[in-house]
């Protein structure tokens, strides 16, 4: 039961790290900034191999962190079956 409990506060954890790229990217956020930065190093590894795989987005819209979520919920609910 623990290690489920620490696999949960890792998604949630990144989850928000997800999270906030988006809304960094909504407001133009200053990318030297030293939060951005930290938020782009820890997200960009799994953003840009996805955007790699995708297709050409339609009307520039970046559906990566979408598919990132998508993604870590999937796998997080198999690994939690797994363990059950």
């Amino acid at each position: 039961m623990n290690i489920i409990y620490f696999l949960s506060l890792l998604v949630n954890f990144y989850t928000a790290i997800l999270v906030m790229r988006v809304i960094f990217s909504w407001i133009q956020m200053d990318p030297y900034n030293p939060v951005a930065k930290i938020v782009y190093s820890m997200t960009e590894p799994l953003l840009g191999g996805i955007r790699r795989n995708l297709p050409v987005v339609v009307s520039g819209i970046d559906f990566s962190p979408l598919i990132a979520l998508l993604l870590i919920q999937f796998i997080f609910r198999l690994l939690v079956r797994m363990l059950i």
